[in-house]
């Protein structure tokens, strides 16, 4: 029986965080909210996790920033085509979107018979009208994500002064695994064999 709903924000690198949540799904309420850096530090967590067989799971799909140097390469790369006739060789990985941090452990996890799905955080908040006219991941887009969290979807335990934004997208995550519960999501691709979800 499924009890609880995890949302892990995953972070392109250990240089940047990654935030987890868990929701008890009986109450409502958040029971577990914190920051992670290193890939041992979200297994550790998995490993300790009580609930595993009892939860699912959203982990998002973090950008891959591994050849990028300058500022108009990570702004630029998202609007790349797909590479559907081959007429831009994909050198270096250059056209490749998502990172393969954590994949590995993911996979493992889902041969443990974890319930995991991933999900683009954007495409989510499109989806749950959460997208605000701010630049993303600015501290006026994380306060209105945060705001829109506590009025709108019943976050009250959520503090006012401003979360990381971390935080904030892995709570996103837990939104989704509850819709999922629900039916109310759909596969849109699938990466690295696990799924990659969103709301219908």
């Amino acid at each position: 029986m499924i009890t609880h709903t995890v949302g892990l924000s995953l972070g392109p690198t250990s240089a940047i965080e990654s935030g987890v949540a868990v929701r008890e799904i009986s109450s409502g309420k958040l029971i577990y909210l914190d920051k992670l850096f290193s890939m041992n530090d979200i297994s550790l967590f998995f490993e300790n996790y009580p609930s595993l067989k009892n939860s699912v799971i959203c982990i998002s799909l973090p950008w891959d920033n591994t050849m990028l140097e300058g500022k108009w390469r990570v702004q630029s790369k998202a609007y790349q085509l797909i590479n559907t006739l081959g007429n831009f060789p994909n050198t270096d990985n250059w056209t490749q979107r998502f990172s393969n941090r954590g994949c590995d452990l993911f996979s493992q996890l889902k041969e443990n018979c974890a319930n995991i799905y991933r999900f683009e955080v954007y495409l989510t908040r499109q989806k749950l009208n959460l997208y605000s006219n701010f630049k993303e991941r600015s501290s006026a887009d994380c306060k209105f994500l945060q705001n829109t969290l506590r009025n709108e979807f019943g976050f009250d335990e959520l503090p006012l002064n401003m979360m990381p934004v971390a935080q904030l997208e892995a709570i996103l995550g837990t939104v989704l695994a509850e819709e999922h519960l629900k039916g109310r999501t759909t596969n849109i691709f699938k990466f690295k064999n696990l799924d990659v979800i969103n709301l219908i």
